[in-house]
């Protein structure tokens, strides 16, 4: 068995700092951290497992609530082995929403800056079509937009990515 860490070594290790671990534990994400006689933290390597699965929950956008309903039913033990999967399974289907959506972001940004290097290599605009108006780039027949009725006084509003709501 790895000997106890401190606050200060479990701070090193999980790029946390020492208010955020007694925060964790304050607000029951993490068992209260057993002490050595003179009342510092002496951390388990079971809790060090427990934050570095915290720290993921963390990265993919899980709420502090969701971490604190996931220990709660961790506590119960196999009990809750069920609903601690489909909690899970739930989060990892947002995470893959958003990995899909960022992956549209990112193609968006890589068409956008291939247009520009054609830009500058051309060192001309490419044509526009309709009419240009005064101040319009080469962006604007490349920007995405819905466009308003005329006389509607309402302004453009951007479009939806396949996914998103409106």
């Amino acid at each position: 068995m790895e000997a106890p860490l401190t606050i200060a070594e479990v701070a090193r290790r999980t790029g946390l700092s020492a208010d955020t671990l007694r925060y964790y534990e304050r607000i029951g994400l993490l068992a209260a951290v057993p002490r050595a006689p003179g009342g510092q933290r002496r951390y388990a390597s079971a809790d060090m497992d427990l934050l570095a699965f915290l720290l993921r929950l963390r990265e993919t956008g899980m709420s502090i609530q969701g971490m604190q309903a996931f220990v709660r039913l961790r506590s119960q033990g196999d009990a809750s082995v069920g609903e601690r999967r489909e909690m899970l399974e739930r989060h990892l289907a947002e995470v893959q929403a958003k990995v899909a959506a960022l992956q549209q972001s990112m193609q968006a940004l890589s068409l956008k800056i291939d247009h520009y290097r054609k830009v500058e290599k051309t060192n001309e605009r490419p044509p526009l079509s309709g009419k240009a108006r005064k101040g319009k780039t080469s962006d604007d027949e490349h920007t995405t937009t819905t466009t308003a009725r005329p006389g509607s006084g309402r302004k453009p509003a951007l479009r939806a990515w396949p996914g998103q709501a409106s």
